[in-house]
């Protein structure tokens, strides 16, 4: 597949609200973002993805948008965003934005309009059903979010649909009128320079309209794969918003692929097919959920993130591309779940971000991982933010399936919250990110994590992203090539060969604390050389090589190599 820009590029997310203050409100803003643009390119970020800045009562975050033509107030102006806009593509820099089609806010003036009576023209912009037999709700769907997926609207006596919040109604699709809408939406921010969009839950959009009851056995995540996502209609939906709106410009759609498995992810991503240029899949960061977020979390297993890696490569060699992140906006930080935040946070942080960098695919950053950034830590209820982790935490207090401290745990350990604590630019009040008390509270350890102590730093966590992702700049090899791992059922150790018709590289990874030996002998004849090592020694001789823990090294072979 001939690649494009978006293809080759990093992905740097920003959550807005979080990620710099320039007006002193304690919340971030996008002239923030501005402000921080140099850097970015500094880091050696190709495209920003900037999660939702549209108009919005702020149920969850930005993702129930009340106009989707509108900049939050709390965020700026058009103006701003023109001007964002502008200054990011003088550098090189591009810019999508964060697409909610699957939702509104109820306070979405057609929602308002919608909820008045049957027979209003907007009516059926939305998902509405007659209560159950005994009045309750029409089936026993659940919400992402915990508890049922309806909720009651006594003005018209009818349930209306919500996988999210009660404050998400979801959209009827099915309705052109709606598909339109949206397609008008997205057209007129391209109209105004956007490079493209982050889809959120693009796989929801088509409902299976049966709404059949789903077997209270399934797991939460089969729920969503059978009864929520890969809807009948999904492909003709994409399909038409390719041509209506995506298939001249010279802008990407990366879609959120809630419910994506590798076998049907070429559905949605196969170039031919004309539907989403890139799919953001969930198994690498849900590898160690079993069922829900919080109470079916098992102990991380390196054989199975190896076994996940591999199915979703075959996704890339039939055509179609996927993206790659250990953390985003909904999950917590990456270095704190897959390495070690406490002994080896430096360097378990520059492995994880080698594995990321030398993977097929797209790399997604989000903020703050280029300097370690770590989970935070709650000591009471109500310092949560995160409308997912309160309604675990108030129905855990109904249900009392947890201890009060064992619930406030596991928000601890998998919340949402984890990943918005604001940006940590230096060891200032307030962390650099304002200069004032912050929208969430700063993360204690912002004095001793932060840009500024690391900016200059050789062996600094950030220091280290900018070096690999210049490397992966200058070397195809790292995000498109032939891969043929090596050592598969090992526990803790990750190890392959990559190759395409230029270049071949090695990478060795260590997962654990400990020190490993990997066999060594196949290297014997070639010659090579280190281009990557986030450590200041190599451990090796004739017939094997000893990884430190949580060591990342990177050769590059120089000589012919049949893989």
């Amino acid at each position: 597949m001939a690649l494009n820009w978006y293809h080759k590029g990093v992905i740097y997310q920003i959550y807005p609200k979080s990620f710099n203050d320039s007006t002193g409100s304690g919340v971030g803003d996008i002239n923030g973002i501005t402000e921080k643009l140099d850097y970015l390119v500094d880091l050696n970020i190709d495209i920003i993805w900037i999660s939702p800045i549209f108009k919005s009562p702020n149920k969850d975050n930005g993702y129930d948008v009340s106009d989707y033509y509108a900049v939050s107030d709390e965020y700026g102006s058009a103006d701003d965003l023109e001007n964002l806009l502008s200054e990011a593509h003088k550098r090189g820099l591009r810019v999508i934005l964060d697409l909610v089609p699957n939702h509104t806010s109820t306070q979405h003036e057609w929602f308002k309009a919608a909820e008045k009576s049957k027979t209003n023209p907007y009516r059926d912009y939305y998902i509405w059903k007659k209560p159950d037999a005994d009045g309750g709700p029409p089936n026993n769907w659940k919400s992402f979010f915990g508890g049922p997926a309806w909720t009651y609207s006594e003005q018209t006596g009818e349930y209306y649909l919500h996988l999210f919040t009660k404050y998400q109604p979801d959209l009827n699709w099915e309705n052109p009128a709606v598909r339109q809408q949206i397609y008008d939406v997205m057209n007129y921010w391209l109209d105004r320079g956007v490079d493209g969009f982050r889809i959120d839950v693009v796989t929801l959009l088509s409902k299976n309209l049966d709404f059949d009851d789903i077997d209270e056995n399934l797991g939460f995540r089969k729920v969503i794969e059978n009864h929520y996502a890969n809807g009948p209609k999904i492909h003709t939906f994409l399909h038409e918003m390719h041509e209506k709106v995506m298939r001249d410009r010279d802008a990407f759609t990366m879609g959120e692929g809630v419910g994506v498995t590798p076998e049907n992810a070429p559905l949605y991503v196969d170039s031919n097919r004309k539907e989403l240029d890139m799919i953001y899949h969930f198994d690498i960061l849900e590898n160690n959920i079993v069922d829900g977020k919080y109470d079916n979390v098992t102990e991380f297993n390196l054989v199975n993130l190896k076994s996940i890696f591999r199915k979703w490569q075959n996704v890339i060699e039939n055509n179609g591309w996927i993206v790659n992140a250990f953390g985003n906006h909904d999950f917590a930080r990456m270095v704190s779940r897959f390495g070690n935040d406490d002994l080896y946070h430096k360097e378990s942080a520059k492995m994880l971000i080698t594995l990321l960098s030398t993977l097929n695919g797209t790399l997604n950053i989000y903020q703050g991982d280029e300097i370690g950034m770590t989970n935070t830590r709650l000591t009471s209820p109500n310092q949560i933010d995160d409308i997912q982790a309160k309604n675990f935490y108030q129905e855990n207090a109904i249900n009392k399936k947890f201890s009060e401290q064992v619930a406030l745990d596991m928000i601890n350990n998998e919340g949402r919250d984890n990943a918005r604590t604001p940006m940590q630019w230096n060891d200032s009040d307030y962390a650099g990110f304002s200069n004032t008390t912050s929208w969430l509270a700063v993360n204690k350890n912002y004095t001793s994590i932060n840009v500024k102590d690391q900016w200059d730093n050789p062996e600094s966590i950030l220091y280290y992203y900018r070096e690999i992702l210049h490397l992966r700049k200058k070397h195809e090899v790292f995000y498109n090539a032939d891969i043929n791992e090596l050592h598969h059922n090992h526990p803790s150790i990750y190890v392959y060969e990559k190759r395409n018709h230029e270049e071949m590289i090695l990478v060795f990874l260590n997962f654990s604390s400990d020190y490993e030996t990997v066999d060594y002998n196949f290297m014997q004849e070639y010659d090579y050389q280190v281009l990557i090592n986030n450590y200041n020694n190599l451990d090796r001789n004739n017939e094997c090589i000893k990884l430190n823990p949580y060591q990342s090294i990177v050769m590059q072979v120089n000589q012919a190599y049949n893989l």
